[in-house]
């Protein structure tokens, strides 16, 4: 799944434990256990997203 996109921009859907859902573009840097580690590209920081609360993906495809 993810595991194939580390270090690769992705956009997901995300749903945190609230119930919130919100659109990231992220970096992926690890997927283990059931997380995936990763910067967040709109605030510039890392962060943790759990594997299970991702509704949507794909990559980013970058243009020249």
């Amino acid at each position: 799944m993810l595991e194939k996109y580390v270090g690769q921009i992705v956009e997901i859907v995300y749903m945190d434990r609230k119930g919130k859902l919100s659109h990231r573009r992220i970096e992926v840097h690890r997927v283990q256990n059931g997380l995936i580690r990763a910067t967040c590209l709109q605030l510039g920081q890392p962060r943790v997203f759990r594997l299970d609360h991702v509704l949507a993906w794909h990559p980013v495809t970058r243009t020249a």
